[in-house]
């Protein structure tokens, strides 16, 4: 009868609501921590001090579930790096961090000819061909460090998987915020990088990724591009800001030729 009826709707809506609950919980708990930002002494243009497996240490020993290696305008996917990581429970997803047209732009989960791409049109084609990959746009507003600024970002907007958040900032001085606020604006998904040159860098700033399944390098990007992404912040003390800065101007004097 009706009543009846009535009960089994509300045993129904009990039972989605319990699915669901146990959906939510069981997807939390998926959660990886994530880098994709970071330098080693392999980097052509700085002076660094760690290397690959330094970086993987520190990376494991802060729980981080996922790492992209972005050296400036070299492409990092060394195997036997990756199945290092890999058999100690790191994704170490092959990256690189390019020069195009005097900017910087990270591409993270491309082949290794991501490497010599030239041109936005030689990048929108590498995205083209590889969907898979996650073209990210770095510090796009810092006013150092070859940055996109608003023409750049705006003319290709159409690139853009996300939008990283920098860790180099503090309280009072944040050129994130326009980041934040672009983004937001496009719909886009914002990811937290350190843009590691020092080991001791690695943590303040990192993404949190809702993954499906394994945390492989295509579940990683997959779970940006679709907006399972949050950002983890915390900013700098003035003191510490000025310490990393002052540390990667001695290095960058002690790289020049002589």
């Amino acid at each position: 009868g009706t009543a009846l009826d009535s009960r089994s709707i509300d045993m129904l809506v009990v039972l989605r609501s319990v699915k669901s609950a146990y959906s939510r919980v069981r997807h939390m708990g998926t959660a990886i921590k994530v880098e994709l930002h970071s330098h080693t002494r392999d980097d052509p243009d700085d002076a660094i001090r760690h290397s690959a497996l330094e970086l993987v240490d520190r990376a494991l020993a802060l729980g981080f579930g996922a790492l992209a290696i972005t050296l400036h305008d070299r492409y990092f996917g060394d195997p036997d790096v990756i199945a290092c990581a890999r058999g100690r429970g790191l994704t170490l997803i092959p990256a690189v961090e390019l020069t195009i047209e005097g900017r910087h732009i990270l591409l993270v989960h491309f082949p290794a000819a991501a490497g010599q791409v030239v041109g936005f049109d030689g990048l929108r084609r590498l995205k083209q061909d590889h969907p898979a990959g996650l073209v990210i746009a770095p510090h796009p507003w810092f006013p150092l460090g070859r940055s996109l600024g608003e023409r750049l970002m705006e003319q290709h907007a159409t690139l853009w998987d996300a939008v990283e958040i920098n860790g180099f900032y503090t309280r009072t001085l944040d050129f994130n915020r326009r980041a934040w606020q672009w983004a937001r604006r496009r719909g886009l998904p914002l990811v937290g990088n350190c843009d590691v040159h020092q080991l001791d860098q690695l943590g303040t700033t990192f993404s949190m990724v809702d993954v499906e399944g394994d945390a492989t390098a295509d579940a990683v990007c997959a779970a940006i591009r679709g907006g399972r992404v949050r950002v983890e912040s915390r900013p700098l003390s003035h003191v510490r800001a000025a310490q990393i800065a002052a540390r990667a101007l001695v290095a960058k004097f002690l790289s020049r030729p002589q």
